[in-house]
């Protein structure tokens, strides 16, 4: 692993699955990581769904790490201030930033989820998946993008096809939102150093690789791409928990 043990690093969405298990790594590489979610100990659970921040962010210290745990959810303002102000009070900068909270998919339908979009419940598929599901991403990189410190990195979790259809056109449509906008943000944040990324993890078991992202010191040659965690995995050697290196996630596209 390499070593994180100077970074500080904020992970949204970590309660369980994919931001957990990169909060997880990452505090096995040493670093302090804030793990935040909606889901606590003493409050609600997301979807009635097991994992909490708490649970994270005590995963994140039995490695190694500084597990942090904060409730917050991302689509709330005030939330992600008081966030990034904690953050800036207690360290004064940010070195790794994951934006995984994704919200998307709280009011799925699986009915009308891929009908063509002319069939879709128009209202509630564009606040679920552009409210709940890209806005996390846009409003935490905007307060915490003062805060990132020179070399820092940004990652974006989504889905991608490598240019296929995802089966569902708001859905499609908002992953890539997200791509675009880290594409974005790498050019509006190349001067500063810092490297923007939307990463696509797939179908996979480790997220080893972002923690080797977050310590190469040529990251920034990659600003602005769309990157596979299985193309990574290549890269920088990791594998899998059982020893594998998966395949990159495709979908052939339609011919």
């Amino acid at each position: 692993m390499p070593d994180l043990s100077d970074r500080i690093a904020l992970v949204t969405g970590a309660s369980r699955g994919a931001g957990a298990a990169v909060a997880a790594v990452l505090g096995e590489a040493g670093a302090t990581v804030y793990v935040t979610g909606r889901s606590s100990r003493a409050g609600a659970r997301t979807d009635d769904m097991p994992g909490t921040v708490e649970d994270s962010a005590a995963r994140v210290s039995a490695r190694g790490g500084t597990g942090i745990g904060v409730v917050c959810d991302h689509t709330d303002a005030a939330q992600v201030e008081a966030l990034v102000a904690r953050i800036g009070a207690d360290h004064g900068r940010l070195d790794v930033l994951v934006n995984n909270a994704w919200g998307g998919y709280e009011q799925y339908d699986g009915a009308t989820f891929a009908a063509p979009f002319w069939e879709q419940p128009v209202q509630r598929r564009w606040d679920a998946m552009f409210g709940a599901g890209v806005w996390p991403t846009f409003l935490t990189s905007h307060r915490a993008a003062p805060l990132l410190a020179d070399g820092a990195l940004v990652a974006c979790t989504i889905a991608w096809a490598q240019g296929a259809y995802t089966g569902s056109a708001f859905y499609d449509a908002a992953k890539a939102c997200i791509a675009r906008f880290a594409f974005a943000m790498a050019h509006d944040l190349r001067e500063r150093r810092v490297t923007a990324v939307a990463i696509a993890p797939g179908f996979m078991r480790t997220e080893r690789v972002l923690a080797a992202h977050a310590a190469d010191p040529e990251r920034l040659t990659r600003t602005g791409e769309l990157l596979t965690a299985g193309d990574l995995a290549r890269t920088y050697g990791f594998t899998d928990v059982d020893g594998s290196q998966p395949e990159a996630f495709r979908i052939p596209s339609a011919s």
